[in-house]
């Protein structure tokens, strides 16, 4: 990568065993896609306020060559998960992969537009 990961932390201290899942996480992302030119994860912790808990919420802003961005930025709705930072560390970082892998598929022409499927459906034989 060209520029090193950033990690933000909003309303708390940084955690350092969150803080190493993340870079774990990200090194996997990386392996899938070694193209990656910067990465800037932000996680917002909760505060002790609400009476019910809050929840995590992390953003990942990737760059990739050709000045393709991909941003994760998921507010969970009541979803109780999200109180669990490791939780919403892994899905922020699962969705992730999976818009890289759509970027990717756009890119190399592999995703097929809705005539196309239509056209390939009706050609097939019962």
């Amino acid at each position: 990568m060209q520029t090193p990961l950033k990690i933000s932390f909003q309303g708390s201290n940084p955690s350092e065993a969150l803080r190493q899942m993340i870079v774990e996480q990200f090194d996997t992302l990386e392996r899938f896609n070694g193209r990656l030119t910067a990465c800037h994860v932000i996680v917002k912790v909760p505060d002790n306020h609400h009476r019910t808990g809050g929840q995590y919420e992390v953003s990942i802003h990737l760059t990739m060559p050709g000045n393709i961005d991909v941003d994760v930025d998921h507010t969970p709705t009541l979803d109780e998960r999200f109180a669990d930072p490791l939780f919403a560390v892994s899905d922020a970082f699962r969705r992730a992969r999976r818009k890289m892998q759509d970027r990717v598929r756009r890119l190399r022409g592999e995703v097929k537009t809705l005539h196309e499927r239509v056209e390939r459906d009706l050609e097939k034989p019962d």
